[in-house]
């Protein structure tokens, strides 16, 4: 049963439930959440921990609004690990498209192998055996255990570390991840087990659609009180760096792999040399990093493919 599924029973005895820690009531939180979240589909009942997790994976630093379709058609695909395993790397990566990062998807892939052959297609619901599969680090690992499996576990990303320095610290931004993030996360969490994977669950969309980096809406926040906006919003001493992407390696990367996708097959080297010619050093530097991280592979008359797609020659 899914989260918002146990929400949605009887109302609880508020007297046991209600618990304001710093200004975080968590008996308004999930009441906003209830009323207000997005209808994301990996939200809704039915979906598998498999198909969270895939989700999971591609919302790593990237939109709902570009993952949703991919997901969508991965789910369709692929709605079982073995069903995964079962295709090549390649067909991953191309299925993957323009999500970026694509070796969150050979390692996604290298997951479903190992889920297919040693738990029988079912995805673990514990953080220390999440912790040991391909690809699965600490945050997607409990991000699954609550969001799949409804468990107690601190779930921190981006958006869930500026609410707790805004509202309990008073701090516009949350600076650099520190070590003591899970534990004081910990600490705000419901002791009802279902309470709290809901509550994870609010103040991560509180944090992505109200409680937002650039423009917070404070007038809709729910939250009764927030020590950021009680001292007067005091500015951010996180000194911002924009990311350019235009000409940078990760762009040569990815003009790269599209002529890849794009090929029914093997292609010779002047296709990629056409693909970014520019910087001819700066294409062969990210032609050999993709070689380094598995994303392609070099057949033995010399042509290049995505990983699984060589052949034989």
């Amino acid at each position: 049963m899914r989260p918002s599924d146990r929400a949605e029973r009887g109302g609880p005895n508020r007297a046991d439930t209600v618990e304001t820690i710093a200004g975080i009531d968590s008996d308004v939180l999930i009441d906003w959440y209830r009323h207000t979240a997005r209808d994301l589909p990996w939200r809704r009942p039915g979906v598998t921990a498999w198909q969270i997790l895939m989700s999971e994976i591609m919302l790593q630093q990237t939109p709902v609004a570009r993952v949703e379709p991919v997901w969508r058609e991965w789910v369709a695909r692929w709605p079982v690990p073995s069903a995964m395993a079962a295709a090549t790397p390649g067909e991953v990566l191309r299925a993957w498209g323009k999500l970026g990062y694509p070796r969150r998807a050979l390692r996604l892939h290298e997951c479903a192998g190992v889920l297919a052959r040693e738990y029988g297609d079912v995805v673990p619901d514990d953080v220390d055996t999440l912790l040991q599969l391909p690809g699965i680090g600490a945050y997607t690992a409990r991000a699954v255990a609550c969001f799949a499996y409804g468990q107690r576990v601190p779930v921190v990303d981006t958006n869930v570390r500026r609410v707790v320095a805004r509202a309990v610290h008073g701090r516009a931004e949350a600076g650099n991840p520190r070590a003591r993030d899970l534990a004081e996360t910990e600490a705000l969490l419901p002791i009802r087990v279902d309470r709290a994977a809901v509550f994870s669950a609010a103040l991560m969309e509180l944090g992505a659609t109200v409680c937002t980096a650039r423009n917070p809406d404070c007038d809709r926040c729910p939250l009764p009180r927030c020590t950021w906006v009680t001292s007067g919003r005091p500015a951010s001493e996180v000194v911002r760096r924009t990311q350019k992407y235009d000409g940078t390696d990760r762009q040569a990367r990815g003009r790269l792999l599209d002529v890849l996708r794009g090929a029914s097959g093997p292609v010779e080297r002047i296709a990629l040399d056409l693909a970014w010619t520019h910087d001819p050093g700066q294409r062969d530097r990210a032609l050999d990093s993709l070689l380094v991280d598995g994303l392609v592979e070099q057949t033995a008359a010399g042509l290049f493919a995505l990983a699984g797609e060589g052949g034989s020659d």
